[in-house]
């Protein structure tokens, strides 16, 4: 195989996951726990909690979901800081292989 046969290859490929990266990213995700509902982005942005509101009285009901929202968003950010971190090595500074 020559060489601009294998940039070729090369290139699709990078399109490719390209591709699919955007497709994950701009899907919805949904967690459910008891009471408790939860929208993702694939982005891992948190979009939407929703919390059974027979279960709690309801004056803590909008509060409990903003500290919720904050808390995974937080959580997530820790993540992908994290995971920058310890993965880095083996990417060798190619962002977005984790």
């Amino acid at each position: 195989m020559n060489l601009q046969a294998m940039m070729k290859q090369a290139q699709k490929l990078q399109n490719d996951m390209l591709k699919e990266k955007n497709e994950i990213d701009e899907k919805i995700f949904e967690g459910k726990s008891s009471f408790v509902t939860v929208k993702l982005k694939g982005t891992k942005e948190v979009i939407e909690v929703k919390i059974d509101t027979d279960k709690l009285d309801k004056e803590d009901i909008e509060m409990l979901q903003d500290m919720i929202l904050v808390a995974i968003n937080d959580a997530n950010h820790q993540i992908d800081l994290e995971t920058q971190q310890k993965m880095g090595k083996y990417t060798k500074g190619m962002p977005g292989l984790f």
